[in-house]
């Protein structure tokens, strides 16, 4: 029995209606927030208790740590889950909760505040010889890039150390280019992450996206969930993903399981973690980032093995062992599509109200999503409001299956990137199972 009855989500949208379902099963209360613009969402709704914690502007509610703690200790929760996204992958606000006396359910701050340096991930990948893409193993003056650059060879990546979301990162195709490229990059890395420190990387043409799921408890016991393949990108955002991945047999990912698992035991990433990887033409992987907390794409997993992540994670907070094995065979196949309120084919956001909705369902779809008939998708937040999985015997049904449930989505008064989701779907390669991060904006978008 969990030692946890109560949770506080501290998000929104489809990630905290998918949080509350499983604490509902659970048979614990789920305690929501909400700022001005999601007074009347359904994660509101759906919860059995919710706090006000502000304006709509993210920096006033859902980054506001200050009123998200006045929230937990009102609501006098056990835990707090920060779902993914804004403060999902914050040391600060992990620190906030756990000196609240409150469970913070993901890895001890002191590991996330460790693991915001992508730097001092590679060191530690690096000594316990797991491959991390060839380059700087710390953080490098201009002086020091120029001199990478001369001996790994353009093109590279100056990447900002502290970086996430595809922001701080430059390819320099020529050295002529190395020093606006790297001063570029300082600047991004310091407005948007508050660290001017950056480090370089060879490029790598055409790779893969490949990540594992790994669950640890607090008793030693690492259990991982095979691969996920999230090699559909535009502009390093994840757009499709799916399991298995075509290029991974259960030799492959039996290997890049155990350095999963490896690389968490080593840094303390207890709970749920992603380990993500590179791997490029020749079939070498590289470790890239672990991700501390529930990824979006993780019903893709789900629905393979049946196991619910977000229980686990409870579960794990809760102090249990884990009850489950680690998978290396996979039965079938399923594929996740993000759907975007914007507009399919100049992806400028959709913001709007939903005049009009229905939404398919069956035994193998799933659709995460926190939409109703009346609810305005506010330009305040990331335009993501669904994301629809589907599971197939094999990867040509899942994407069958995948296919018809996009197409069965009425959603008017705003546009949505269902028939950019539907192009990619149908396009040969994707088809064929020949993809790779830069598959989209080379032959889907134009411009």
């Amino acid at each position: 029995m969990s030692k946890i009855k109560s949770v506080l989500i501290a998000n929104r949208g489809e990630i905290a209606v998918r949080v509350i379902r499983t604490l509902k099963r659970m048979g614990i209360k789920a305690v929501a927030v909400y700022s001005d613009a999601d007074k009347n969402s359904l994660h509101v709704k759906l919860a059995d208790e919710a706090y006000h914690i502000g304006p709509s502007i993210p920096i006033y509610s859902y980054l506001n740590i200050e009123a998200l703690k006045e929230a937990i200790i009102r609501s006098r929760v056990d835990a707090v889950h920060p779902g993914y996204g804004f403060l999902s992958e914050n040391a600060k606000f992990a620190k906030a909760v756990e000196d609240l006396g409150v469970i913070w359910i993901g890895p001890p701050y002191r590991t996330m505040e460790k693991l915001e340096s992508k730097t001092w991930l590679r060191k530690i990948a690096s000594s316990i010889d797991i491959p991390v893409i060839p380059g700087s193993i710390g953080t490098i003056t201009f002086e020091e890039a120029f001199k990478y650059g001369e001996s790994l060879g353009y093109p590279v990546l100056i990447k900002a150390d502290r970086g996430g979301g595809g922001k701080g990162i430059k390819l320099v195709k020529t050295k002529n280019e190395l020093k606006e490229a790297y001063e570029s990059a300082v600047r991004e890395a310091f407005n948007a992450f508050g660290s001017s420190e950056v480090y370089i990387e060879k490029y790598i043409y055409r790779p893969r996206h490949i990540e594992v799921q790994v669950l640890m408890d607090y008793h030693g016991n690492v259990v991982t969930l095979g691969e996920r393949e999230c090699s559909i990108q535009r502009r390093y955002q994840k757009i499709i993903e799916e399991a298995p991945s075509v290029v991974v047999s259960k030799k492959v990912r039996e290997y890049i399981s155990n350095m999963a698992a490896r690389i968490v035991k080593e840094v303390g990433c207890y709970n749920a973690c992603t380990v993500e990887f590179i791997r490029d033409q020749d079939g070498n992987f590289y470790l890239t980032e672990i991700n501390k907390r529930i990824q979006v794409e993780h019903p893709v997993t789900e629905m393979l093995t049946g196991i619910d992540i977000v229980e686990q994670q409870v579960r794990i907070a809760s102090g249990e062992k884990l009850g489950i094995n680690s998978v290396y065979e996979f039965q079938g196949h399923a594929i996740e599509a993000r759907v975007y309120a914007e507009d399919p084919n100049t992806f400028i956001p959709s913001p709007g109200k939903i005049t009009r909705l229905s939404l398919p369902d069956g035994s193998s779809v799933r659709i995460d999503h926190a939409l109703e008939e009346g609810v305005t998708i506010t330009p305040y937040y990331d335009p993501l409001i669904a994301k629809v999985i589907s599971y197939g015997g094999s990867r040509i049904d899942a994407i069958s299956n995948l296919r018809t449930a996009l197409r069965g989505i009425v959603i008017d008064g705003i546009k949505t990137s269902v028939p950019f989701l539907l192009r990619i779907l149908d396009h040969d390669k994707f088809v064929k199972g020949d993809i790779d991060t830069q598959l989209v904006e080379r032959e889907l978008v134009k411009g």
